[in-house]
């Protein structure tokens, strides 16, 4: 199942740098782009719908680092 999740971020340089963090990222296989301007970025990943999604939690954990927040 492919899954989007969005978030936005105060300054567009924060929302760079998450952007940049995730090309590099080790723990799934995620899509990221810019969106709604330069303060958004919007992920695209796989889920297999078995069980927890690990994948959105860490999300959640690397945004907040950031200051971002879930739309």
């Amino acid at each position: 199942m492919q899954t989007e999740i969005s978030y936005r971020f105060e300054r567009a340089q924060l929302a760079n740098r998450f952007l940049n963090e995730l090309k590099h990222w080790t723990v799934a296989d995620v899509k990221a782009k810019l969106f709604n301007g330069s303060d958004s970025v919007k992920i695209t990943y796989e889920f297999d719908t078995k069980g927890f999604d690990y994948t959105c939690s860490e999300l959640d954990d690397l945004a907040n680092k950031y200051g971002g927040k879930e739309l």
